[in-house]
This record gives C-alpha cells, sequence and structure tokens, in this order.
C-alpha cells in the first residue's frame, strides 16, 4: 500500500509539495507539469521556511526551487525577498522567471545590475518592489548612495552559490549580509558546492537542510562529451570542421575576452552569423547578442565564462571548449548550458598536449573519464611565407651629397643644443 502511495505522488505534478492553490493554477497556465528532483524535494522544506542548501546539475529548475517558496512565502506576510547572482544575464533571466509567476500573485520585482543607468533602478527600488534581483557590485552601489534598504529582507537568495561565496565575492557578499537582518531564511543554490565554500556558507545558515539530487560536480548524463588533443595553432581548422559537422546552434567558450573577439570574426569569415558575449560588451550588446542566439538570428555564440553560468537557452546543440576553463568546476556549468530540460546534447573540448592536467582535475571532478576522439583529417601543411630582402632607406636624396646632422634648440641655433631628458 505504502508503495502504491508512493508511486501516486510521484506522478502529481505540483500537488502535494506545500505550493498554495493560486500557484498551483499558476504553474498549470504556463506549463510546468512535473517538478525536477530539486524542486520536488527543495520546495517543501522551503516554504516550511527552513534555510537549505540545494545541489543539483545546471538546467535542473533550481530558480522555481526557490523562486517558487519565495513567492508563496511574501504573497502570505510583508517582508522582502533579495536574490545576488553572480551574472547580468542570469539575473536578467530569473526576473524572467519570477515575474512570469509571481506577477500575477501582484508581487513586483526590481533587477538591480551593472552596465546600465542607475536612474531607472532608483525609479524601481523606490516603488518598494517585494523582490529585488541583483549583482553584488551594483547592489553596493546602490547602499552607498542610500537608495536602497534591506531591512525588511526576510529571504535570502544566493544562485551559483560556490561563484558567489569564492575569493572574488566573498568581500562584497559579507557586506551585503552585515546589512540583512540576522532573522531570515537563506538559500544557496548551485551546481557545484566545494567543502571550503560549504563551510563559509554554513556560518550565514541556521542549521540548514541539504538536498542533493546529484553529487557536486556531476554532468548531464544526456551529454555526449568528448575531447580533441590539438596545437593552438590548429584550432580555428578544428572549429570550423566542427561547426560543419553540427548542424545546431553553437556556443563556444574561449577564456580571454581578445579570444572571444577573434574567435568571433573567425566564425563570421567562415559564413556563420556569431555574435560575442564578454566584458567588453556593453550591456545593450550583451542582451541583443543573447536574444539573437534564442531567436536564431546568430547560429554561434562565443563567450567568455561570464556566460557559462547565465545563458538559460533551450535546444542548443554543441558547447565547444575553445579553451579549457581556468577551474575544473566551470567545465560543468559550460557543458550544462547543452542538454537542457531533458534534451541531448554534445560538448567538445580542445586540449593542447600540454594540458594534461586540466583534463585530469576535470575528468577527477566530474569522475568520468573524456574520451580523446581522433582529429577528422588534419590540416594543410603550412608554407612559410618567402624571405623578404631587408628595405634599405636612402636617407639623403641621391646625386646630393650627404650634410653632416646639426642639433637645433628652438630658435634654429646649433650653438646652445641642450638634451631633452
Amino acid at each position: 500500500m505504502a508503495d502504491n502511495t508512493t508511486h501516486e505522488s510521484e506522478h502529481r505534478g505540483f500537488y502535494g509539495i506545500g505550493i498554495a492553490p493560486a500557484l498551483l493554477d499558476i504553474l498549470a497556465k504556463h506549463k510546468f507539469s512535473e517538478p525536477t528532483p530539486i524542486q520536488r524535494q527543495a520546495i517543501p522544506a522551503a516554504i516550511e521556511g527552513k534555510d537549505v542548501v540545494g545541489i543539483a546539475q545546471t538546467g535542473t529548475g533550481k530558480t522555481l526551487a526557490f523562486g517558487i517558496p519565495m513567492l508563496q512565502i511574501l504573497a502570505q506576510a510583508k517582508g522582502r525577498g533579495l536574490v545576488l547572482l553572480p551574472t547580468r544575464e542570469l539575473a536578467v533571466q530569473v526576473d524572467e522567471q519570477l515575474n512570469k509567476i509571481g506577477r500575477p500573485l501582484g508581487l513586483r520585482t526590481a533587477i538591480v545590475i551593472g552596465g546600465l543607468s542607475m536612474k531607472p533602478q532608483i525609479a524601481a527600488l523606490a516603488r518598494n518592489p517585494h523582490i529585488i534581483i541583483a549583482t553584488p557590485g551594483r547592489l553596493l552601489d546602490h547602499l552607498g548612495q542610500r537608495t536602497v534598504k534591506l531591512d525588511a529582507v526576510k529571504i535570502l537568495i544566493l544562485d551559483e552559490a560556490d561563484r558567489m561565496l569564492d575569493m572574488g565575492f566573498q568581500p562584497q557578499i559579507k557586506k551585503i549580509l552585515h546589512v540583512l537582518p540576522p532573522n531570515r531564511q537563506t538559500m544557496l543554490f548551485s551546481a557545484t558546492l566545494p567543502r571550503e565554500i560549504m563551510a563559509i556558507a554554513s556560518t550565514y545558515m541556521r542549521l540548514p537542510i541539504r538536498v542533493e539530487v546529484a553529487p557536486s560536480g556531476t554532468t548531464v548524463e544526456s551529454v555526449t562529451q568528448e575531447i580533441f588533443v590539438v596545437k593552438k595553432e590548429d584550432k580555428l581548422w578544428l572549429l570550423k570542421k566542427n561547426l560543419a559537422e553540427y548542424k545546431g546552434s553553437a556556443l563556444v567558450f574561449t577564456r580571454t575576452k581578445y579570444g572571444a573577439k577573434k574567435v568571433t570574426h573567425s566564425v563570421t569569415m567562415m559564413g556563420h552569423n556569431a555574435a560575442e558575449i564578454h566584458g567588453n560588451r556593453s550591456q545593450g550588446q550583451r542582451q541583443e547578442a543573447l536574444a539573437g542566439f534564442k531567436s536564431g538570428k546568430y547560429r554561434v555564440l562565443v563567450a567568455t565564462d561570464i556566460a557559462s553560468r547565465g545563458i538559460d537557452v533551450q535546444g542548443i546543440e554543441l558547447v565547444i571548449n575553445y579553451d579549457l576553463p581556468e577551474q575544473a568546476d566551470d567545465y560543468v556549468h559550460r557543458i550544462g548550458r547543452t542538454a537542457r530540460a531533458g534534451r541531448a546534447g554534445r560538448a567538445i573540448s580542445y586540449v593542447m598536449p600540454e594540458q594534461r592536467k586540466e583534463i585530469a582535475a576535470i575528468e577527477m571532478l566530474i569522475q568520468k573519464r573524456l574520451p580523446i576522439v581522433k582529429l577528422p583529417g588534419m590540416p594543410p601543411a603550412r608554407v612559410a611565407p618567402p624571405q623578404r630582402p631587408p628595405v634599405t632607406r636612402t636617407l639623403t636624396p641621391p646625386n646630393q651629397p650627404s650634410k653632416p646632422f646639426t642639433p637645433f634648440n628652438r630658435r634654429g641655433s646649433s650653438r646652445h643644443f641642450r638634451p631633452r631628458r
């Protein structure tokens, strides 16, 4: 009997996990029919007001796992929610998702991110939103200008917690935590959560419940992963081959901004519509590139790790690590951009012969050996450019005797020449 009850509950969709009827209706209207494993386990505990640490593979619905409980709690009682994220793109996507579910309940959001004018954000904050979605740096700017108050924050969400609490964001997070009410609910969600970061996170939480639907660093099974061992100078040749073999949308990751710009130009010269996202692009340019990638205007999007956690685009067929990431954790987030929502996908990494340690670190994290694929034929042999004879410059006109060099001072006289220092 118990087995039948459990079996039935597993197929009741979002019913039976504590969600209010009004929210159930909204979820049904938006075709959210079945909760993901992280949603099914995290939502009941979060609705009860407990602190939660959620670990799940990227693309498994973490936004609704914290969004549904937060919206339900704020719809029933006074208070404010604060969602902190590492990138502007991820903040925009979370804002869109929460607005879709929260607007019918009368809940308003305000997005506070860098790269945009402060004035519209100040106006949005002045309207007393129920939820603030922010990147840490811009939120600190508003705190410094006293255009926002956080004393009413009832729920704090740290999305992509491993990145938020690493050495780069930790000082900013501490400043924000200092002005938040100590009596609050805190939830952390991420695909990876190393023990060192967990120790830091635990100091800010009250007996957190750990919800782990996959071990930290686990990759989605539906992603076919493979590596090519290739020399640096042959990467563009291999990229051309891969883009010709796979016809769907492709997300290409580089390590540097300059590399992203260079690869985007090369891909365009190959005949593909391509756009780039990195730190040197304005917010408007980044939004246009992402929107164009979603709509199909751009088949290829070239990005730095700024986009490894900030892109939620359904149907990306191929992720190419043109450069390996600096940290093994970022590999998990990068390849998680494909095979989302149960779809299949492919992740290809270009590995230079001297990068054995980087691959070993990735394989240790994901607990899987990455198959090495044979290169699809070698690129044409490179012919060295012909050696040109050195150019001899004639400093004096022909048929004219050269004159000795005479330095001049400002008045045209050579008597009082002083060298410049």
